[in-house]
């Protein structure tokens, strides 16, 4: 059983009308930690001062974190599988809900509220409130009332409660294929990499890609949140894995892998994290245009979206950086000039007045990261070991394939990777992955190739 120990930070009490400020995961195997989770969120609005006072977040602090839309994909990510728990969980919980209700997600998981579980096995305590029962209990806490300080002690109350009542800990999964044995899951890496679900007839049944394969392997074994996940659980006779040390890797091999095998369980499942997508064109006066529409089926995006709320605070954080007009990136309907334009912070290109030349170099400029059209580049990243890297080739926008080189000091022989490149096939969902990943997260080196 796999438990996502979480408490947030907020500007007020009620889940419709406030906000998270911060945020921190604790991921627990039932014994230990396995992986954690924690940032400052920027809520948008104002911190009252009174929550100041109490948790120590101000607006500075704030300022520059980001957004929750930015960080909902690793929320999602993190905690599928798992139990959620929060001391008096329906707090953090409803509020998690919430911010993701706002960008039209339903988030829903299992709930373990501590105080509920401590009341019952620890019954006659003067108070069940954190601060107070980790008092009595012996449990300190290095930083109350911040996400992180308060989540740590949470999941000490856990292994407390657990360790009362181990039927908590080892409740027996049931359906489980007597095949399946506990060394084999024992011996999973906890590396990035790929795994591969077979039944017992050895036929592969679901292939999918982790950052950690041995504890994403254990929450699809605690999984009983839906049918068909019971039903793929109960089928598992044997699980194998390759590590591949870089997410972004992972994610192009399970591609690979589900579009040559086409595993029953990958079938079954509608895998849409991506449904919208930035697009380029030049309206008829010459001016490049960017729009977000619907994943188009026989076109490739310039990068790619989970929700049109994601979409557009990524459109209106590249205009504001870059001084595009609002109008001309469809963020603002008009048959004159955009709003930015009366408050002088677009240059009029809605009208004509700033020349073509100048206004599509700074869109050229906004979107260059997110555009493979003519570029040649590879992409250094983790390797399966620290003796290698991984490399990702990208020639004239198409994309080669991948494959993991050694390292020699620091040095990288840019002529020798070719030698060292698996050829895998180009097409719409690979160009997405790899366009979404550079937009999320860094590599640790992209190294444009003359050709």
């Amino acid at each position: 059983m796999l438990y996502a120990v979480i408490d947030v930070e907020t500007t007020g009490l009620s889940p419709r009308t406030e906000k998270i400020t911060e945020i921190a995961i604790y991921i627990h195997d039932g014994e230990r930690i396995i992986e954690e989770y924690s940032t400052l969120i920027n809520p948008e609005t104002k911190i009252p001062f009174h929550i100041t006072r109490l948790t120590g977040i101000n607006n500075q602090m704030v300022k520059d974190a980001p957004k929750f839309y930015e960080i909902a994909k690793k929320i999602i990510e993190i905690t599928e599988g798992k139990i959620f728990v929060g001391h008096n969980v329906s707090f953090d919980y409803n509020f998690i809900k919430s911010e993701f209700k706002s960008l039209g997600y339903d988030f829903n998981r299992k709930t373990l509220c501590t105080v509920k579980l401590a009341r019952k096995l620890i019954p006659g305590k003067k108070s069940y409130g954190l601060g107070n029962l980790c008092k009595e209990l012996g449990i300190q806490i290095l930083d109350r009332h911040r996400a992180s300080g308060d989540a740590l002690a949470t999941t000490k109350v856990l292994e407390l409660l657990l360790s009362i009542d181990q039927t908590i800990a080892n409740k027996s999964l049931k359906g489980f294929n007597s095949n399946l044995s506990k060394s084999i899951i024992d011996h999973l890496s906890t590396e990035a990499g790929v795994y591969y679900f077979y039944n017992s007839d050895n036929e592969l049944i679901y292939v999918g890609k982790s950052k950690n394969i041995h504890a994403r392997v254990l929450s699809h074994l605690s999984n009983n949140l839906t049918r068909k996940a019971v039903e793929m659980r109960e089928a598992i006779a044997d699980v194998d894995y390759k590590i591949t040390g870089s997410e972004l890797v992972a994610l192009l091999l399970e591609s690979h892998e589900i579009k040559t095998h086409k595993p029953i369980f990958n079938r079954a499942q509608r895998r849409s994290l991506y449904n919208y997508g930035l697009y380029k064109f030049k309206d008829t006066d010459g001016y490049l245009q960017l729009k977000i529409l619907k994943l188009l089926e026989n076109s490739v995006p310039l990068t790619s979206y989970a929700s049109i709320n994601e979409a557009k605070q990524h459109l209106y954080t590249l205009a504001e950086e870059y001084q595009l007009c609002q109008k001309l990136c469809g963020l603002y309907d008009s048959d004159g000039a955009c709003f930015h334009y009366q408050i002088h912070q677009c240059k009029g290109a809605c009208i004509n007045e700033e020349s073509r030349t100048d206004y599509n170099l700074r869109v050229k400029n906004a979107i260059k990261n997110y555009l493979f059209k003519n570029d040649s580049i590879l992409i250094i990243d983790k390797g399966r070991n620290g003796e290698e890297k991984s490399v990702i080739k990208i020639e004239k926008g198409k994309y080669l394939g991948f494959g993991f080189f050694p390292v020699n000091g620091n040095k990288i022989i840019v002529e020798e990777l070719n030698n060292y490149i698996e050829k895998y096939n180009d097409n719409k969902d690979v160009q997405q992955i790899i366009r979404s990943y550079l937009r999320r997260n860094n590599v640790e080196a992209i190294i444009n190739v003359d050709t």
